[in-house]
Formats: C-alpha cells, structure tokens, sequence
C-alpha cells in the first residue's frame, strides 16, 4: 500500500498493490480483488469468507498482514475445484489456480500448442474467426480486413 508518514498518522494515497496488480482504495475488498487477472466474482467471494475478510471492507482499509494474508491464499487456494480456472491441467493433470501474467501466458501457450496441432478451434483463431461457434453472416465483419465491412465504401472513394 502506497502511504506517506506525517507527524498526525499515516495518509493514504488510495492505491493499494495486490498481486502486482494496483487497485483503487475506494473500492471494497469483494470488488477490488476483481481487477486481478485471474479472480473471479465467486473467487473473490470466496477469498473473503475463507479469509473472514468483511467484502463490504474498502481496500484501503486493510492491514498489511491482511493482504500478505490475501496474496498467499490466492497463489495457494484452498478451494473446492469448481472455483479454480485450470481445472485437469493438460501437462499435470491437476487442479490448479493462475493469476496475473502466469494466466496470460498459460493461454498464450494453449493457443499456440491448438494452431500447432491444427484443431479446429487452432484454424479459427489462426484465421481470425469466432472459435466458439458463433455466426459469422452479420457479425465479425470489422476485423475481417482493414476496409471495413464488405460493400461499404466512403463518399469521397466514390467520386474519383
């Protein structure tokens, strides 16, 4: 936590680090854990019953021991399975939890490794398209190509 010593107390500057990760001190502890990568509504949920960490309690208000307590609990969670976010890891066959970069990097890889073995969902995001099967007839025609939408041309481009 970010704060400046005078000789009255402790001030705040409202910016709290968690996880490497700068949260706002206004906001409360079940909201604020959500701007971590990685930390869902019902894990941040679960974080604060587990920790018996009031949610309603502002950022800014939490003890360092509380969030050494917070950043230890996430990187190690003693959670049932359906609230982790790599559930039978592929490599490990395990339960486990990323956060942060660690979770960018693990579907980076995952990306990577299903264009390398040409599955279907490998094409499609190697082409650009929707993966999980939504409709692509009126939808998605922006990121086809730098144009824009096909037919559709500016005034300008017409009078040459």
């Amino acid at each position: 936590m970010t704060q400046e010593t005078t000789q009255e107390g402790v001030v705040d500057k409202g910016v709290v680090r968690i996880l490497a990760q700068d949260i706002p001190g206004n906001k409360s502890v079940y909201a604020g854990l959500t701007r971590i990568k990685g930390i869902s509504w019902s894990f941040a949920n679960a974080v604060c019953r587990k920790l018996n960490i009031n949610k309603r309690k502002k950022v800014k208000e939490l003890t360092k021991e509380e969030i050494k307590e917070i950043e230890e609990f996430v990187n190690n969670p003693d959670l049932p399975s359906f609230l982790k976010n790599r559930r039978r890891d592929p490599e490990s066959g395990e339960d486990r939890h990323l956060n942060g970069s660690d979770l960018q990097l693990q579907v980076d890889f995952d990306i990577k490794k299903m264009k390398k073995i040409k599955s279907y969902k490998g094409i499609r995001h190697a082409a650009g398209l929707p993966v999980r099967g939504q409709r692509t007839r009126s939808n998605f025609r922006r990121n086809r190509r730098k144009t824009g939408a096909v037919g559709v041309s500016k005034k300008g481009a017409r009078r040459k």
